[in-house]
């Protein structure tokens, strides 16, 4: 299993607000679902910070989000390791399969592939 990129997730009600601060610093918007918003530097597109307002389909919001090639290994790997899952594995209509884990400081962390 391979990590693909780590994605803050910050819980916001300026999402407007929050594109044009970022934007002065050369984020662009490269996704936009309404309930949440990811932009992306065009020179380094790894580098990302996305704003969501709650999520649509989970009880919680998430704190980061880590891409990783294959989910259900992780899935399999955190279950083992006792880990709580908050947000069990699921494929979500906007193309990634995706769980929330707790890691130790508390933080939920959407563990996503996209398919």
């Amino acid at each position: 299993m391979a990590v693909r990129r780590v994605v803050p997730n910050v819980q916001s009600e300026a999402v407007p607000e929050s594109r044009e601060f970022y934007g002065l610093l050369g984020f662009e918007e490269v996704m936009n679902h309404g309930w949440i918003m990811t932009l992306a530097s065009p020179s380094s597109p790894a580098a990302q910070i996305s704003f969501m307002a709650d999520d649509k389909t989970a009880p919680v919001t998430p704190d980061l989000s880590v891409e990783v090639d294959d989910v259900d290994a992780a899935y399999a790997v955190m279950r083992a390791s006792g880990a709580e899952i908050v947000h069990p594995l699921q494929d979500e209509e906007w193309g990634v399969r995706r769980f929330f884990v707790r890691d130790p400081n508390g933080r939920v962390v959407n563990v996503l592939g996209h398919r």
